[in-house]
């Protein structure tokens, strides 16, 4: 499916690209080439194909949530550059 270069152009101003001619004609040719396999896909009977989230059999697996020690409070000041009690003092960010 053949591609105006306007709409090549276009797509290039709004994802902030600067490109060459040679390089808007071979973006022209690679998106015809997007286009037209998505005809392709458009043609499949998937009447009966269940929608899918993942294309394989995906599941998170998590560990179980059970307490454990961890570092403690003066540990993990020690190396800080600042403190203030039992707080990290940071640059202020929000003004």
């Amino acid at each position: 499916m053949p591609i105006d270069p306007g709409v090549v152009q276009k797509t290039a101003l709004l994802a902030r690209l600067e490109l060459s001619p040679a390089e808007l004609a071979g973006y022209e040719k690679q998106l015809g080439a997007i286009l037209d396999y998505i005809g392709q896909l458009q043609q499949l009977d998937v009447k009966g194909v269940e929608p899918l989230v993942h294309a394989g059999d995906q599941s998170n697996v998590f560990r179980a949530d059970e307490p454990r020690p961890s570092i403690s409070n003066d540990s993990a000041l020690q190396n800080a550059p600042e403190t203030s009690g039992p707080f990290f003092v940071v640059p202020k960010v929000v003004e």
